[in-house]
């Protein structure tokens, strides 16, 4: 039987010893994760980016949900754990859930350190740890102008650098009289502050701050000096503590970290612990580099293979600080039988410091060119004597030979032990064998098979000379324009715009003609193949059901067990005592384990077999209720509040424009799910501004807002115009979604997608145009004229019995 294995903290460590154990030993346990946010395992790395508004959070997801079922992983998100219970080997979580445990491994991380100044509670005081802090950051921008950022590393500069591109004027306040203190030297540390002023962020250091002022919310930051700053938003970016409180409780013995031995073990043999909250030999973590060391170690010892130790190597540090490079490595301040190697070129922004001690490198420092930082680790780590390169040693390692300067020439110097990647451990000789074994061609790949270059990314540079080096010639630089699948070279919108203008009807006519390099596609083409035809040719097109995803094929949301739900839709939320009713009895006859209230104003019937849907739907069908496409690419849900007919603050009927756009847009497939919302007045009570569309009334009419979404990254809608008429409101719903169903990407939400054309197209095309709004709205609603035949309804009539064979064989 296997064993039960428990990871307390679901963040990039603790995942990263599963990615491990998952490579020695995958049938040895069962395994939960209880993870204290809401989220699936993501990159902290780049929530820096995410903060700039360069990334979104679906590009800092590690691991998506998809891997943690396809491992058979489960998966607490958002559950946080109070208690371990060592005697009966239980995790139990803060609402109640529980998990016993054969091994147990604690990466509760770290947590942000908070000055104990008055008014640190204040709201708009906020660490910057994780993706809630950038939101709140996010949310504090939107509306603020002043922002102070307490703390002058590395975070804080991030943070400050984010607000800054986000529109705020930022001062950093630094205790020291030197930035970035741990990572640079004085001469350094003076050239970043100066590229950082000019880019427009202020600096107050030498300086301590006395107290945070407001009242309930920050107004203002006072110093010791007595100077008082405007501050709309404090960040507190002045480092992290091990969050140990969990094992204490436990009894497990803990200092500063929890403490652990050479196979991360705790004082408990069953109790592992990896990542920030550990300390061993006296030493804490803070780089991603040693504590992926740590999971291979933990993961080795999991599997019981029992031979690997944990032996803190040399760390090197090589930034991207607000697009300025910097590289750090060992002793770079040097001391007594140091010497110091420096270059300085102040007009181009280049600084380098080689601190040798006996002939040997010792520690580095590079600022503005950092391309030889990695042959600089690479020397450290190895102790080799440089008597023979002091000549060239600061003018970098093209210089040494006569086979030319370039950065192709700088990597192909590289020795293959030289680690490339310090985040994921990967030297040269791994990405080089990749290459050539697996023929790679783009960075892309690379990334995909050795993980080089796909954390913090700052490696990206030398990753890709590898690729020049190796492959010569061959060479193909990632590519400007990222293609559908692996199947083709075309790209959505080139495939889109030859479904306009070509005649055909079918996936292997479209596949044939594009010259697809797999002639049956794949997961990923085929789907967005069927969804592109039968948008174009909506009343001509034959749907494909074996190009659709399982949910779709069976037109129910499979579940972890391999059940299924089943939710009838109710128009706008409002439902009538039969219709309940119905729902009841359905639910007795088929013996549902589970009835419950989502969070679309409809129930949703959880745990049905798949060979009872067919009649399930049948007895729903006869009581008047059609599927509510729960499972679908497709419209979900028009949420509404109960509006002027019963609230004394409603200015418009929401419940009955709800019921009208739902009638009007359910059954329209669509590039990704579709969410609506009404509410009758703007305290917005049916959420409609984190909708797909949402309509707020208002006592002149109606506010329309498009592009909001409520899932893992929250974004508010922006406001597309006011209109005064239901009819008008209808007009633009429907404009809208036949705009998005024609140009959007298969599988991009509308949120992503008004972030990549930009509001203003939008506004144009559907504000501005009012002939081109039309011709969109009718192409809608003859598009509605085939899409609007309940599928339950067809599956399940018995004459239709054998087309419901194929897809229970299909799933």
């Amino acid at each position: 039987m296997k064993q039960k294995l428990v990871l307390v903290g679901n963040g990039m460590a603790g995942v990263r010893t599963l990615e491990e154990l998952l490579k020695l030993a995958p049938e040895r346990y069962d395994i939960a994760v209880f993870g204290a946010e809401p989220h699936v395992n993501y990159n902290r790395i780049l929530l820096s980016p995410v903060l700039a508004g360069e990334k979104t959070f679906a590009d800092t997801v590690l691991n998506s949900a998809e891997w943690y079922a396809q491992h058979d992983i489960t998966l607490h998100a958002g559950k946080t754990v109070t208690a371990i219970d060592r005697v009966k080997r239980r995790v139990i979580a803060a609402d109640g859930t529980e998990e016993a445990y054969d091994r147990l491994i604690l990466a509760t991380g770290s947590n942000p350190v908070v000055l104990p100044l008055p008014g640190a509670d204040l709201a708009g005081v906020v660490g910057f740890r994780d993706i809630k802090d950038v939101e709140t950051m996010l949310a504090a921008a939107s509306t603020g102008k002043h922002a102070v950022v307490v703390g002058g590393g590395l975070l804080g500069l991030e943070a400050a650098n984010g607000l800054r591109k986000r529109g705020m004027d930022v001062t950093v306040v630094h205790l020291v009289d030197m930035l970035m203190n741990r990572q640079l030297d004085g001469p350094a540390a003076a050239l970043l502050k100066r590229s950082l002023e000019q880019t427009g962020l202020k600096f107050k250091m030498p300086a301590q701050t006395e107290a945070i002022l407001g009242d309930e919310r920050v107004r203002s930051v006072r110093f010791k000096d007595g100077e008082e700053i405007p501050a709309d938003l404090v960040v507190m970016a002045v480092g992290i503590r091990p969050n140990v409180d969990l094992a204490k409780s436990a009894g497990l013995h803990c200092e500063r970290g929890i403490v652990v031995n050479d196979t991360l073990q705790t004082y408990d043999p069953r109790v592992y612990a990896v990542g920030e909250c550990v300390q061993h030999r006296g030493n804490l973590f803070g780089l991603v580099a040693p504590l992926f060391e740590q999971a291979k170690v933990c993961a080795n010892h999991l599997a019981e293979y029992g031979i690997a130790r944990y032996q803190p190597s040399a760390t090197a540090t090589k930034l991207k600080v607000t697009g300025i490079d910097l590289f750090s490595a060992g002793d770079f301040e040097g001391g007594e039988g140091c010497e110091e190697l420096l270059f300085q070129d102040p007009a181009r922004g280049v600084y380098k410091k080689v601190v040798l001690k006996d002939n040997r490198i010792a520690g580095s420092v590079m600022y503005g060119d950092t391309g030889d930082g990695a042959w600089y680790f690479q020397l450290l780590r190895e102790g080799t004597d440089v008597s023979a390169l002091r000549e060239n040693l600061l003018f970098g390692q093209a210089h040494l030979g006569d086979s030319g300067h370039g950065a192709e020439t700088q990597a192909a110097k590289l020795p293959d032990t030289a680690e490339v990647c310090g985040c994921n451990g990967v030297c040269k000789k791994t990405i080089v064998d990749a290459i050539v074994q697996k023929k790679l061609f783009t960075l892309d790949e690379v990334r995909a098979h050795t993980k080089a270059s796909a954390s913090c990314g700052s490696c990206t540079g030398l990753v890709e000379q590898i690729i020049a080096s190796t492959l010569g010639s061959d060479y193909s630089q990632t590519p400007s324009k990222k293609p559908l699948c692996g199947c083709t070279p075309h790209t959505h919108d080139e495939v889109r715009d030859f479904i306009a203008h070509h005649e055909h009807r079918t996936i292997p006519d479209l596949m044939a003609a594009m010259e697809w390099n797999k002639p049956d596609g794949c997961h990923q083409c085929r789907p967005a193949l069927n969804y592109y035809l039968l948008c174009r040719w909506p009343g001509e097109y034959r749907d494909d059901p074996q190009s659709r995803f399982i949910n779709e094929r069976v037109h129910a949301n499979i579940q972890k067990d391999g059940t299924y739900s089943v939710v009838p839709r109710i128009w706008g939320g409002v439902t009538t005592p039969g219709e309940l009713r119905a729902i009841a009895d359905v639910a007795e006859k088929y013996q549902v384990p589970t009835v419950k209230i989502t969070g679309g104003q409809r129930i949703d019937l959880l745990g049905v077999p798949k060979e009872q849907l067919p009649a399930m739907w049948a007895d729903l069908n006869a009581r008047g209720m059609v599927s509510g496409h729960a499972y679908g690419k497709s419209l979900r849900t028009v949420k509404t509040c109960v509006g002027k007919e019963w609230c004394r603050f409603g200015t418009q009927d929401a419940m009955g424009m709800g019921i009208d756009l739902e009638k009007m847009t359910w059954g329209s497939w669509t590039p990704a799910k579709v969410k609506l919302a009404v509410s009758g007045c703007p305290r917005n009570c049916a959420e409609a501004t984190i909708k797909d569309f949402g309509v707020v009334a208002v006592d002149s009419g109606w506010e329309l807002h498009v592009g909001g979404n409520g899932g893992v990254k929250v974004r508010a809608t922006d406001l597309l115009c006011k209109v005064e008429t239901a009819d008008e409101v209808k007009e633009y719903c429907g404009a809208y979604m036949q705009l998005y169903r024609e140009e959007a990407r298969y599988l991009e939400r509308t949120a992503h997608w008004i972030e990549r054309v930009g509001l203003a197209y939008v506004k144009q095309r559907i504000v501005e145009d009012a002939a081109g709004r039309l011709a969109l709205h009718q192409r809608f609603l003859e598009s509605q004229r085939s899409a609007q035949d309940d599928p339950w309804a067809a599956l399940a009539k018995p004459e239709c019995g054998g087309e419901f064979q194929p897809l229970r064989a299909a799933g």
